[in-house]
């Protein structure tokens, strides 16, 4: 059993015990954690604060639950001298992530054409296991992509310069170095550019339900009713080979016998293998940004021929599953350290270099996605973030339910007729799919969010709520 010392009232520590390096801090309401100390979650977050050089302590955030290795909803900063790179702490899908753009259509605009929306984007946009992409690719096109991001997409044709800008590194990690992905890992993401994929990835148009911060909407563009899209996906199974190739690689130089779970197996920052898991890994994180940046292109594309004028820009990509070199200040001293971020998104204030221009007055816009039939929020990055939690704050809801248990316990037929109750129209590539992503299988994300606002780790800006939801 695990010991728990309760801070205030979204915040629990684990204290530095046995082989821990530092403690855990739990950010969560009561109702939260009582689902987070259901699974591993808290044991995970001891295993991931016993590896070497790891920094002040563990953050575990209100979406958290199991992972494999590291509990998903964690981030752990390192020593960029005496610390590691561990992949399973980083996650299999390298730089799963979410952009948001905003449309010039109204809620009602798309209320009154759902069912042929959904039709019409089901169709443009590959979705599912194993479905893949419009656009063809050579391994050379894919070396490219690897380095450039979706900056390749932009010199294709497949975007606007303007889209850069509102990406995490613009949509491109510079680090990336094709040459350490392998041929397997290439094979896997050849045919995968532009499409979804399954489990909780998801395309999605939203409204804008309500405003909480009018002043911070504005500077993002959002205003009540609009329409909104909502693109979740990730590195596909490039980003999963390039992670297992890693820990295999890193299994076998340093071996796993003083760690807790092979997981978390991982090697120095600066040794040899350490550093060519970061290029590949800030690899398989710029075929993510293609992604989303080949989606965007096909999704407007698609509703231009139902909406003549329609037009779409984006507010912002962020990152999950990845890890990256960023200042903080520890002890009164601004310090460089390796972040990894595992199911969570970075929330950064106002005034830091790493946002664009035109946010730097209030601060980097941070998208937490609800399950399908949920809310989403919009949310801003706040300095108290880095105060609390190396600037991060949750990414989702945070699963409750196994797959294979929404499966047994849950009814397809039932769940439909819900999100029709709802004037939700779910296009699905897999029932079993979209079973497994039932809203019952997530946290209330309203009670994530609200976590994160009053502990101050990232401020509401607005609520979206579905109206189209396409599932792989």
């Amino acid at each position: 059993m695990v010991e728990l010392k309760k801070i205030d009232n979204f915040t629990w520590k684990i204290e530095k015990s046995g082989k821990m390096n530092v403690p855990v801090i739990i950010y969560a309401s009561k109702k939260i954690l009582d689902f987070i100390k259901k699974d591993s979650t808290l044991q995970q977050a001891q295993n991931m604060s016993m590896l070497q050089g790891v920094v002040k302590n563990i953050i575990v955030l209100p979406d958290a639950h199991q992972g494999y290795g590291a509990c998903i909803g964690g981030v752990a900063a390192y020593d960029v001298d005496k610390g590691v790179v561990s992949p399973g702490e980083i996650g299999y899908d390298i730089n799963c992530s979410v952009r948001l753009l905003r449309t010039n259509l109204m809620k009602e605009d798309i209320t009154d054409k759902r069912k042929e929306i959904s039709k019409a984007l089901y169709k443009a946009v590959p979705s599912g296991i194993g479905k893949g992409t419009k656009i063809k690719l050579t391994k050379s096109d894919l070396q490219e992509i690897l380095e450039k991001g979706a900056k390749w997409a932009v010199e294709k044709d497949l975007g606007e310069e303007e889209d850069l800008e509102y990406c995490e590194e613009n949509g491109c990690m510079e680090e990336a170095d094709s040459k350490f992905v392998s041929q397997a890992a290439i094979s896997r993401g050849i045919n995968q550019l532009g499409s979804i994929g399954s489990g909780n990835h998801f395309l999605e148009i939203q409204y804008v339900d309500e405003i909480f911060d009018e002043k911070t909407a504005e500077i993002f563009g959002l205003k009540e009713n609009q329409a909104v899209i909502m693109i979740h996906c990730g590195s596909r199974g490039l980003g999963h080979q390039v992670a297992s190739d890693y820990i295999k690689k890193m299994d076998d130089i340093y071996g796993h016998e003083n760690l807790p779970d092979r997981q978390l197996t991982y090697a120095p920052i600066n040794s040899e293998v350490g550093k060519e898991y970061y290029k590949a890994m800030c690899a398989a994180a710029n075929f993510a940004f293609c992604n989303k940046q080949v989606i965007t292109h096909l999704v407007r594309k698609c509703l231009k021929e139902l909406f003549p004028k329609f037009k779409a820009d984006v507010v912002y990509d962020v990152c999950h599953n990845i890890a990256k070199f960023e200042e903080h200040e520890i002890n009164g001293k601004k310090i460089k350290l390796c972040i990894h971020r595992k199911g969570a998104t970075r929330s950064l204030g106002s005034g830091r270099k790493e946002i664009p221009k035109k946010y730097s007055s209030v601060g980097q816009p941070v998208l937490i996605p609800g399950s399908m039939g949920t809310a989403s929020y919009v949310l801003v990055g706040t300095s108290e973030a880095e105060k609390l939690s190396f600037s991060s704050t949750a990414h989702g809801a945070g699963r409750v339910m196994s797959r294979s248990e929404a499966l047994r316990k849950l009814n397809r037929e039932k769940i439909l007729e819900e999100m029709e109750e709802k004037n939700i129209t779910l296009t699905a590539g897999s029932l079993k799919g979209f079973v497994e992503e039932a809203p019952e299988v997530y946290k209330d994300v309203d009670e994530v969010v609200k976590v994160s606002d009053e502990l101050g780790i990232g401020k509401i800006v607005a609520k979206l709520k579905p109206v189209v939801v396409i599932k792989g």
